[in-house]
């Protein structure tokens, strides 16, 4: 068996599988999400997905989540691209997907997140790793709540 040993010469953020973020283009301020890095890309919960042409381009319609039980809103993003996905029940979906801002301990970048139904997830969006690749950060497996407020839910 080989054993290795990586030496940390660079600065890391270490950040719990559970952390809030925010996605400023859809007024989704430090909400709660799970980190998921065996999820390729960011999943977020979204209804009435309809798409329309604006501008000569595709563009994406949907009802974001609340992340405080009020109502959804009504959000417009051009589509980035779309990719097939395999959902949590293991079945192959093709997903539109957009390409937004999001804040993160303090550090904000744009990410990929496909748009799927995830009414029934507790979370309403997983963070999948392509999000977080390139950026130092390393996930705590046994840790929440590393780089950000616990949410009141959370109790």
């Amino acid at each position: 068996m080989k054993t290795t040993t990586t030496q940390l010469s660079q600065s890391y953020t270490v950040i719990g599988w559970h952390e809030c973020i925010s996605l400023p283009e859809m007024n989704l301020l430090d909400f709660a999400i799970k980190v998921d890095t065996g999820a390729k890309t960011t999943a977020l919960h979204a209804q009435n997905i309809e798409t329309f042409t604006k501008d000569g381009g595709k563009w994406v319609r949907f009802t974001a989540p609340s992340p405080h039980g009020v109502e959804g809103q009504t959000c417009e993003f051009p589509v980035f691209t779309k990719r097939d996905i395999t959902n949590t029940s293991g079945t192959p979906e093709t997903r539109i997907v957009i390409r937004t801002p999001m804040v993160l301990a303090g550090r904000r970048w744009k990410i990929d997140i496909s748009l799927t139904d995830r009414g029934n997830m507790r979370f309403p969006l997983i963070l999948g790793r392509r999000a977080l690749r390139s950026r130092n950060i390393l996930v705590h497996p046994d840790q929440s709540y590393l780089v950000s407020d616990k949410p009141d839910f959370e109790g």
